[in-house]
């Protein structure tokens, strides 16, 4: 008898860290793991690969992302800024707070490629929620205008 390989489920954070199907949180969303190879990191699969959700729900399903990358550079930002405050402190006598504007732009220049790909993680997650049971039931199939039954 062969032991039955049981597969790693992650917790909810972590399927989004690692850009996970919301679904199962096993199978990846992307095609290439690595968020800054800038010419490929954005191509997903059609169908996860693992549970066959279906990663576009609709035509323009991603519409939404840009809402949420905004709050992630917003808070991002935001927690630059403490940091910095904390730490370092801003005055009107220098250009210490221009000196942050640089650091904070360049800082979320370099995340962009990793917030795109975690607001489309998170988007998906809003709207396909965690399967327990993904192995024996089949993903829901969405309603789709122009599409024959059949």
């Amino acid at each position: 008898m062969c032991p039955e390989k049981k597969q790693v489920t992650h917790s909810y954070i972590r399927a989004l860290l690692h850009h996970k199907c919301p679904r199962c949180r096993t199978g990846d969303m992307f095609k290439v793991s690595n968020s800054y190879r800038l010419k490929h990191f954005m191509k997903m699969y059609d169908r996860c690969p693992v549970c066959d959700q279906l990663l576009e729900i609709e035509v323009g399903f991603y519409y939404g992302t840009s809402y949420v990358s905004y709050a992630l550079t917003v808070a991002l930002s935001v927690a630059t800024c403490t940091v910095w405050w904390a730490l370092i402190g801003f005055s009107l006598q220098d250009s210490r707070f221009f000196i942050w504007m640089g650091c904070n732009m360049a800082l979320l220049l370099f995340a962009q490629p990793y917030l795109m790909r975690l607001s489309r993680a998170i988007w998906l997650s809003f709207f396909v929620r965690y399967n327990e049971n993904w192995r024996t039931e089949k993903p829901a199939e969405p309603e789709r205008l122009g599409s024959k039954p059949g």
